[in-house]
C-alpha cells in the first residue's frame, strides 16, 4: 500500500485540500478516534475541512465575550430564511414558522410526537439513514419501509403499498422523507415531491422532511424544499447547517412548518428549543449568513472528488457499481458482485484498513453495499480506493 501524501495546494480555496493527514489525526472526534491510526476513516458524516472563517470568528468572539448562556432570539431562523430565499427562491418563509431544536434527529422525533403516537407507523424509503430506524423504534413507532426503485428514486407503487399497510393497522402514520436522500445522494425533483404531497394527502398521511443535506447540492442541481411544493403546506421539515459546514459538534437545528402546520409546531414544548446549544446556534447562523463562498468552494471540491471516485472505482474495482449523484458527500457503492457477502465494509476494514459504513444497516436494499464519505482530500480518497482494490487480490 502506498503512503498517503500531503494535501496539495493547487486548487486554492478548496476546503478539502487544506489539511494534511497528520493534522487530521490530531482530531479527537468520532471519525478519527473510532479506529487505529493505520485505518483511513471514510465512514461517519464528518468532513476533513477547516472551519469557514466567518464561523470561527463568530464562535471565538462569543467565547471571548463569555456569551455561553441559554439560546434566545430568532437570528438563527432568520439566517436560514435568508439562505433559503437566496439559494432556492423560497421567499415566504418567516421566523414565526421556525423553531430551534437541539439537532436534526431530535427535531424529527419531536415532530413525529406532534403527528403520531406510540404504536403508530412511520414510513421510510430504504435504504435510508440508519438513525431513522433507531430513533423511531426508541420513540415507540413502527417503521414500515417503502424501498427505493432500482434507480434510487421514490417508487410510488411501493410508497402507496406502505401507506396502505400503515393505515391498515387502524392507526395514524407519518412519512419521514429524506431529502436529499442519504445514503444514495438522490435529489428528489419538484415534480416528485409534488406527487409525494398528493399521494400523502390522498391517504391522510403527514410528511416530515429531513433536509439536513439540502445545501450540499451541486450548483447545477435544483434542490426543492418540500414545504414549497403544492400540497406541502401541511408538511414539516427539519434542517441545519451541520452537514454542509461540518458542525456536528456545535449542535443546533431548525424545525420548520408549512403554513397549514404552524398549529402543530406551536405545540412543540418550549423546553426543546431551550435545549439547543447557544454556541451551536451562533455558529450555524454565521454559516447560513456568511458561509456561502466557502460552501461554493466546497461544492466544487466535492464535484471533483465525485469524478475522481467514479474513475477510480471504474478502473480498480470494475465489478463494483457506483452511480454518482449531485448531492451530499456520500457515495453508495454496490459491492455484491465482489463476493464479499452482506457486509463488504467488514472486509474492507479488516483487509484494506479502510473504514466505511455497512450497507445492511440502512435497511432493505442495503445488503452488499457500502457508504463511503468522500469529503476528504483527493489523495486520501485515491489511497482508500487503492487499499480497497488491493484487499481483493
Amino acid at each position: 500500500m502506498s503512503a498517503v501524501t500531503n494535501a496539495s495546494n493547487d486548487l486554492p480555496g478548496n476546503p478539502l485540500r487544506q489539511l494534511h493527514l497528520d493534522q487530521l489525526r490530531q482530531r479527537t472526534s468520532a471519525k478519527w478516534r473510532a479506529h487505529p491510526d493505520d485505518v483511513l476513516p471514510l465512514w461517519v458524516a464528518e468532513m476533513d475541512v477547516p472551519l469557514a472563517e466567518p464561523i470561527t470568528k463568530a464562535v471565538t468572539d462569543a467565547i471571548a465575550a463569555g456569551d455561553t448562556g441559554y439560546p434566545a432570539g430568532t437570528a438563527y431562523a432568520e439566517s436560514y430564511a435568508e439562505f433559503a430565499a437566496a439559494r432556492w427562491g423560497w421567499d415566504d418563509l418567516t421566523p414565526a414558522r421556525v423553531r430551534t431544536v437541539p439537532d436534526v434527529m431530535l427535531g424529527v422525533v419531536a415532530m413525529l410526537d406532534l403527528l403520531t403516537a406510540p404504536g403508530d407507523a412511520v414510513i421510510v424509503n430504504s435504504p435510508v439513514y440508519t438513525p431513522f430506524y433507531d430513533f423511531c423504534a426508541f420513540n415507540g413507532r413502527k417503521v414500515i419501509e417503502a424501498p427505493l426503485g432500482p434507480d434510487h428514486r421514490i417508487d410510488f407503487a411501493a410508497l402507496a403499498e406502505a401507506f396502505e399497510l400503515a393505515l391498515g393497522r387502524g392507526r395514524r402514520a407519518a412519512y419521514l422523507l429524506c431529502s436529499p436522500h442519504n445514503p444514495t445522494g438522490t435529489v428528489h425533483t419538484r415534480a416528485e415531491l409534488a406527487r409525494v404531497a398528493r399521494v400523502a394527502a390522498s391517504y391522510g398521511i403527514r410528511v416530515v422532511a429531513d433536509e439536513a443535506h439540502a445545501p450540499l447540492c451541486d450548483a447545477g442541481t435544483a434542490f426543492t424544499p418540500y414545504l414549497t411544493v403544492p400540497g406541502g403546506e401541511d408538511g414539516l421539515a427539519v434542517t441545519s447547517a451541520a452537514k454542509a459546514w461540518n458542525l456536528p459538534g456545535l449542535r443546533a437545528a431548525l424545525a420548520v412548518a408549512g403554513p397549514d402546520a404552524a398549529v402543530e409546531l406551536a405545540r412543540m414544548p418550549e423546553g426543546i428549543a431551550g435545549s439547543t446549544s447557544h454556541i451551536g446556534a451562533i455558529a450555524q447562523t454565521a454559516a447560513f449568513r456568511e458561509g456561502g463562498p466557502w460552501l461554493d468552494a466546497l461544492l466544487a471540491g466535492l464535484a471533483e472528488n465525485r469524478r475522481l471516485l467514479a474513475d477510480a472505482i471504474e478502473s480498480q474495482l470494475p465489478q463494483a457499481v457506483y452511480r454518482p449523484r449531485p448531492a451530499t458527500y456520500l457515495a453508495w457503492i454496490d459491492c455484491r458482485a465482489l463476493g464479499l457477502g452482506d457486509d463488504p465494509a467488514a472486509h474492507f476494514l479488516a483487509q484494506g484498513r479502510v473504514a466505511l459504513n455497512s450497507g445492511h444497516l440502512f435497511g432493505t436494499g442495503g445488503a452488499g453495499h457500502v457508504r463511503l464519505n468522500y469529503a476528504t482530500s483527493p489523495e486520501i480518497l485515491a489511497e482508500a480506493v487503492d487499499r480497497m482494490a488491493a484487499s481483493l487480490s
